[in-house]
């Protein structure tokens, strides 16, 4: 059995790509590099990760997403004997969630022994809103046995609505029960941590590589390994990690 991580969100700009990369980044220091798959069709943030070797899912026929070419996505998840990692634009987020509802996919994926998981991300500031009803009717949409793990991102301000954090929202406090793990993400001081996790990721590369680089100060590295390790600390806790 395979455990499928699919990152949806339907606002851009939010880190999906970068939730792909750590997720990929720790199945393969337990050892094993998932499948990994970059469908947005404008900016394929995921499949720069080299080291990672992300598979870039062509969707496009002309100005125009082919829904049909989703059936590619399934065909390599049907052959994958180790954990997959998709990665979503904002562009395809609306027409890869109707493939996967309307052709049944969840089902189809747990006739074959495979787990969903969706990924999804709740920002601060002006996406707030955004996201948090984001991530509701997602929920609601895919079946009651899919797993939903919630990413807080804290970059653009504080994730909370008239002082309540996230989990005392009523979008979370209705749907607690489909939520296997809430994940922060760190929030960073933008002129030390927050600096050097940007321009790694603008560079995408991974943690690893960059600990191993010369070319990166010694304290910057520092900081990188501290980023690392907040992060990996809180996915070792997810079961379905």
């Amino acid at each position: 059995m395979a455990t499928i991580h699919v990152v949806l969100q339907g606002k851009g700009g939010v880190g999906k790509s970068m939730i792909a990369a750590f997720i990929a980044q720790y199945k393969l220091a337990k050892g094993k590099l998932p499948l990994c798959v970059d469908t947005d069709p404008v900016n394929a943030s995921f499949q720069a990760y080299q080291s990672l070797k992300v598979h870039r899912l062509t969707i496009m026929q002309g100005d125009e997403i082919d829904p049909r070419s989703f059936d590619q996505l399934i065909e390599l998840v049907a052959k994958t004997k180790v954990d997959a990692v998709i990665d979503n634009g904002a562009s395809s987020f609306v027409p890869l969630s109707a493939y996967l509802l309307t052709n049944h996919i969840p089902e189809l994926l747990r006739d074959m022994s495979h787990q969903l998981v969706v990924h999804t991300v709740v920002t601060g500031g002006q996406a707030l809103s955004d996201t948090v009803n984001g991530f509701a009717q997602l929920v609601k949409q895919f079946p009651t046995d899919v797993q939903f793990v919630v990413w807080l991102n804290p970059y653009w301000g504080p994730i909370e609505i008239e002082g309540k954090p996230f989990e005392q929202m009523k979008a979370y406090t209705a749907h607690k029960d489909r939520v296997s793990a809430i994940l922060r993400l760190p929030d960073l001081k933008k002129e030390t941590f927050g600096r050097d996790l940007s321009d790694m990721l603008q560079a995408h590369l991974t943690f690893d590589e960059a600990l191993a680089s010369p070319t990166i100060t010694i304290m910057a590295r520092q900081r990188l390994s501290i980023i690392k390790k907040q992060i990996f600390d809180q996915f070792a806790a997810v079961p379905v990690l």
